[in-house]
């Protein structure tokens, strides 16, 4: 099983580089399997991969659940 975790596109470079924001830590990772990802859109992303674009809805349900584990800081 694997896990992916939500997170927004803030930045998009060449060579299918973006930066997303995950609980407000940033990182680059890699959107070359969701090429037609826009800015501001949330992906799950997975050992460094947006591995699909998902609703923002979706994202903060996700988030919330997350918050409610203890994984993430409220």
């Amino acid at each position: 099983m694997c896990l992916g975790v939500p997170g927004k596109i803030t930045q998009i470079a060449d060579n299918y580089v973006a930066t997303v924001d995950v609980n407000g830590n940033q990182m680059d990772i890699s959107i070359r399997l969701t090429p037609e990802v826009q800015l501001g859109e949330y992906v799950l992303v997975h050992a460094g991969f947006a591995m699909e674009i998902i609703d923002a809805a979706i994202a903060a349900e996700t988030i919330s659940y997350m918050e409610e584990m203890g994984w993430y800081d409220r």
